[in-house]
């Protein structure tokens, strides 16, 4: 059976459950969306379904660490599902600007697709949570965008910098990209600083701390 046809038996039973497994099997999509970020051990770039377990994961056992006003059920929530649209509009290297842009008008588009599939107020639920990650605009939002920020960085440099070296990257744009980290966990930002530093000083990363202004 195919996923339509696997809709369209549940859909004879219970529409409501129809509309459910058709999202369940249109997100499998994700696990096909490849990142730039390596694995630890530097085997392979990891996809973006894997990606959204990391941060979700990370989430859960940095829980401690996260303010009172930290919601950490829906901060899991938000990282399972933020990168959904990715299904659509793929993923734009986070160091390149001009793509970054380009995508939103498409990640918009696959946002009101995608969760267009569930019945209506699921898909008002998730929208709205989706809505509230991109504008950072609660302290649980900007703790969630600030692990999303923070799991990138730590398997670049676990992974010896390949992605940033392959690419050119530098030492203030990394700093600049990943400064929202300190929006959410001041402690994770003086880590991941000291981190940016010792990758630039062994040539994991470009750098560029005493250019000229």
């Amino acid at each position: 059976m195919d996923h339509r046809e696997l809709v369209e038996l549940a859909a004879e039973i219970d529409a409501d459950l129809a509309a459910r497994i058709d999202f369940i099997l249109e997100v499998d999509k994700l696990k096909h969306v490849i990142r730039r970020s390596l694995l630890v051990d530097g085997s392979r770039q990891e996809n973006t379904a894997e990606h959204s377990w990391h941060l979700a994961l990370a989430v859960l056992v940095l829980a401690p660490r996260a303010g009172p006003d930290v919601d950490v059920a829906r901060a899991m929530e938000m990282l399972l599902i933020h990168d959904l649209v990715e299904i659509d509009a793929g993923d734009a290297y986070i160091y390149d600007e001009e793509a970054r842009l380009a995508a939103k008008a498409l990640e918009d588009a696959a946002a009101e697709r995608i969760f267009g599939l569930l019945p209506a107020d699921e898909a008002a639920r998730l929208g709205g949570l989706w809505e509230e990650y991109e504008q950072r605009s609660t302290p649980t939002a900007r703790f969630a965008y600030a692990i999303d920020r923070l799991q990138p960085l730590l398997l670049n440099a676990a992974s010896g910098g390949v992605s940033w070296t392959e690419n050119g990257i530098r030492h203030s744009q990394v700093l600049a990209v990943n400064a929202p980290i300190a929006d959410g966990s001041a402690a994770a930002w003086a880590v991941a600083t000291r981190i940016l530093d010792l990758a630039a000083d062994r040539g994991a990363l470009a750098d560029d701390r005493h250019a000229p202004t």
